[in-house]
């Protein structure tokens, strides 16, 4: 069983089935962990959701993460709090592309998505590890475990420590789109790569694509709107990580 990791998909469903056409794996069997927002700004966020729902109920290895955009339309559903709507955060869209007209809608009541999503979406951790790394939508507060760590950090934080100063156990987030992240970690093709670790948010422009990680391997697999999906073999650039040296460090 090999892991995947795919990066902020943000209603691009096109460049999903795109990675589902081509990438070599097995989406029965293999795990994949999504770093959440599936949603906003892409026009087909209901269709992101559908594909994403029926891969977790075909494979119990499918981890999805929850992601801030996913937190700000439950916080607008349940608490009536209105960031989700802020043009630049790309709820309008969502509610278009859900056939909701912003113009209709006089009460939050007024809006209505479909109750699986809306459960489904509820249900989202806000992180994931395993022996090999911790996933998580926008990072860590370096030397503190996820379990302790404040849901808010694991949602929104953008925090220089963690992106020039983490070294502890492989950590790969999203959130951030990686062209704003510290120069001196940015990979060829877009990926950032610094200490422990790997940010792989590369929805940043309309052109960019839609990244995917293989844990194992570190081969790199992005799909672009143009309809190629590109390859490019990173393993020479994956974190080394020793438990011991890190036990070393944090006592010092």
């Amino acid at each position: 069983m090999a892991t995947y990791v795919i990066g902020d998909i943000h209603g691009r469903a096109h460049l999903l089935d795109q990675l589902l056409r081509d990438l070599p794996w097995n989406v029965k069997q293999d795990k994949i962990v999504f770093l959440g927002d599936l949603i906003d700004r892409g026009p087909e966020s209901p269709a992101v959701i559908d594909r994403v729902m029926a891969l977790a109920a075909a494979n119990p290895q499918v981890i999805v993460l929850r992601g801030n955009h996913e937190q700000m339309l439950l916080d607008c559903l349940e608490y009536g709090e209105l960031n989700w709507l802020i043009p630049e955060n790309g709820g309008q869209v969502t509610l278009k592309s859900y056939g909701i007209s912003l113009g209709e809608i006089e009460d939050i009541a007024d809006i209505k998505i479909p109750e699986e999503h809306f459960e489904f979406l509820n249900r989202l951790p806000f992180y994931h590890e395993d022996e090999q790394a911790i996933y998580v939508h926008a990072g860590l507060i370096p030397g503190l475990p996820p379990a302790e760590t404040d849901p808010d950090i694991l949602l929104w934080t953008r925090d220089l420590d963690f992106y020039r100063n983490y070294h502890g156990k492989l950590c790969f987030f999203g959130h951030t789109p990686t062209h704003y992240l510290p120069k001196d970690g940015r990979r060829k093709f877009g990926i950032y790569i610094h200490g422990g670790c790997v940010g792989i948010d590369t929805s940043g422009q309309e052109d960019s694509p839609l990244s995917c990680l293989n844990v194992e391997s570190f081969a790199l697999y992005q799909a672009y709107p143009t309809g190629k999906t590109e390859v490019e073999r990173l393993r020479e650039a994956k974190p080394a990580f020793t438990f011991a040296a890190n036990e070393a460090r944090v006592a010092s």
